[in-house]
């Protein structure tokens, strides 16, 4: 076939990323274009091959037989074109480029941020985008470079690199809270407290595990509040709600300042921290690369 007569790149790519994503509006988020902009591009190729590539279905896409046929032949070749144009910026001086990041949230004020600003203004030539969400993603399906999540929940596929040390999680109260509940001797003692509990994304509340000594407890707390961000967690803290469970790097400024007082912290002992993860099988983009290096020092 005449290369004349191949269709544009961009409507390729347009078409994979549907595929992948099951659809235009996330499609055309990964690509950084409008969702008019994919939609145009499947069209094109659609004409050009004077085939329907998708099927509605209920609100969604489905590949057809010949979408479906095609897209198990492109996604190696895109992927070998992707890998061709970042080994190109190795013989930049610099690296270049976008760097897609998907990071809890209770990673980025203290462990993440700093390296992240340390990075980009080493780095002037890399661009950003930083996406905040405490679910579980698919870092791959959905278009970024690399997430950060704590150590337990990162795939075994993945290449995982320590953001810091060991962190400590803390039971803490507001003063005021304190002077109306006796404060708890023993995790036990929290079935008798109001406490606020910790919802993930994925729907599952959060046991708290107390470490002594080789003794392991996990504690089903009760409360009147479940909450699913840190903020909002120590918000609730400072006005007095309950006692909450959060990470000491939270935590220390309140204390210090004497608006929170931390309890049980005899049951308290480190656990493996936020780590950068990425897919072992996959060509690193030169800013990935750069920023896993700046990590690693």
């Amino acid at each position: 076939m005449s290369t004349a007569l191949l269709p544009p790149l961009n409507a390729l790519r347009a078409f994979e990323a549907t595929a992948r994503l099951g659809g235009v509006g996330r499609a055309a988020q990964a690509l950084h274009v409008t969702h008019g902009a994919v939609s145009r591009q499947l069209k094109l190729l659609e004409d050009h091959l004077g085939l329907p590539l998708f099927q509605r279905a209920g609100r969604g896409l489905r590949l057809t037989e010949a979408g479906q046929r095609l897209l198990d032949r492109l996604q190696p070749a895109l992927g070998q074109v992707h890998d061709a144009l970042e080994e190109m910026n190795q013989f930049r001086d610099s690296p270049t480029g976008l760097l897609r990041i998907n990071a809890a949230r209770a990673a980025v004020p203290t462990q993440l941020g700093p390296r992240l600003t340390r990075f980009l203004r080493a780095h002037p030539d890399v661009r950003l985008e930083l996406t905040e969400n405490d679910g579980l993603v698919d870092i791959v399906a959905d278009g970024f470079d690399a997430g950060v999540r704590l150590h337990e929940f990162v795939p075994e596929d993945m290449v995982a690199v320590p953001l810091g040390p060991a962190l400590h999680g803390m039971i803490v109260a507001s003063p005021e809270y304190l002077r109306q509940h006796p404060a708890p001797q023993h995790p036990r003692d929290l079935l008798q407290h109001e406490c606020i509990r910790f919802r993930f994304a994925s729907g599952h509340l959060y046991k708290w595990q107390f470490d002594r000594e080789g003794q392991s407890l996990e504690i089903d707390v009760r409360g009147r509040l479940t909450l699913s961000e840190q903020t909002t967690i120590m918000r609730a803290v400072l006005d007095g709600f309950g006692l909450a469970y959060v990470l000491e790097d939270a935590a220390r400024p309140h204390i210090e300042a004497g608006t929170m007082v931390a309890v049980l912290q005899d049951w308290s002992e480190p656990f493996p921290g936020f780590v950068l993860y990425y897919p072992k099988q996959r060509q690193m983009s030169s800013a990935l690369r750069a920023f896993v290096d700046m990590l690693r020092e």
